[in-house]
């Protein structure tokens, strides 16, 4: 009888245990394929910044951009709350009239968009020198490996931008324009306005 008891309780140790085991699936290495974390801070240690660009411009940049974007006034009224010597980035939708075309440098085009009666140059690369897109994003440093991929990411993320906006050239001017735009402000005043989406004609 003990020999029967002790495989009775064998058998029932080994249900415990299968029955706590999760099956899991394996990728096509052969290496276990584990569930996400839930509660686990997004990071982006093991890609390149083109990758992440790529990866999050919808969920980071397009969509917040499209849901919280600032009219130009509301955005110039925030940047009278802005501190001395202090920064912010805004996403901020606007619509004007294309006065310029600057194309003096090919790697730093600009127009210039009167917005509210105002004169604003307008940023569309194909070389953007600016943070503009990635700190109005929300993008923060201790989400990277160290600063150089940090600052990386703005290179990859102004380049990503460019390719999403159409041609533009000298037949924009004198037209209306509507604009998607990643702007840095300082205490009272605008400083860098990139454009995200630009797309000629009346809203």
């Amino acid at each position: 009888m003990k020999g029967k008891a002790a495989a009775g309780v064998m058998v029932g140790l080994l249900s415990l245990i299968l029955t706590a085991c999760t099956v899991v699936d394996l990728d096509a290495n052969g290496n276990p394929i584990m569930p996400k974390d839930p509660n686990a801070k997004p990071g982006y240690s093991n890609q390149t910044p083109q990758q992440i660009a790529e990866s999050s411009w919808a969920s980071r940049v397009q969509q917040p951009a499209e849901k919280q974007a600032l009219s130009w006034a509301d955005m110039e009224t925030k940047s009278h709350t802005v501190k001395a010597g202090g920064s912010e980035s805004v996403f901020v939708r606007a619509g004007g009239t294309v006065t310029a075309f600057d194309n003096s440098n090919e790697r730093e085009r600009s127009l210039t968009v009167t917005i509210n009666g105002k004169p604003v140059k307008v940023l569309i690369g194909p070389v953007l020198r600016s943070n503009a897109i990635r700190d109005a994003a929300g993008y923060r440093f201790e989400e990277f490996t160290n600063q150089v991929q940090y600052a990386q990411l703005t290179k990859a993320l102004n380049r990503h931008a460019v390719q999403q906006l159409p041609p533009v050239d000298a037949s924009w001017v004198g037209k209306p324009v509507q604009a998607l735009l990643a702007v840095s402000i300082e205490s009272n005043q605008v400083d860098d306005v990139v454009a995200i989406q630009l797309q000629q004609g009346n809203p």
